[in-house]
């Protein structure tokens, strides 16, 4: 088992092959054209080794769900889950965060 204390923290992209492409020339760990399943064997092998990472998830992924991505969103810790945006329909993102603001602020808040 890594010691994530003495490897640093670990960058790992997961989306389409377009997104991940410019991920990979900065060193990133990149999984183009992942599915849900992946994602998810993918998340249980960081919590399985002790990783810390920062892990970046195209957003169709990312609002697919599964086990290891429900956990970590509801435990937070050691692993950072945040979703970008898809580069064929960027028009189209909306953070899962802009619905708790509206729900905290108001359904006008983010206009």
């Amino acid at each position: 088992m890594a010691d994530p204390a003495h490897t640093g923290a670990r960058l790992v992209v997961l989306g389409s092959a377009a997104l991940t492409e410019g991920f990979s020339l900065i060193g990133a760990e990149v999984h183009p054209d992942a599915d849900p399943a992946v994602v998810d064997q993918v998340l249980g092998q960081l919590v399985g080794d002790g990783s810390s990472a920062l892990v970046l998830i195209e957003s169709d992924l990312s609002r697919a769900g599964g086990q290891w991505l429900d956990r970590l969103r509801n435990e937070g810790g050691h692993i950072v889950v945040t979703e970008l945006p898809s580069l064929s329909a960027p028009e189209r993102y909306a953070p899962a965060v802009d619905d708790v603001v509206r729900a905290v602020l108001g359904p006008e808040a983010l206009l």
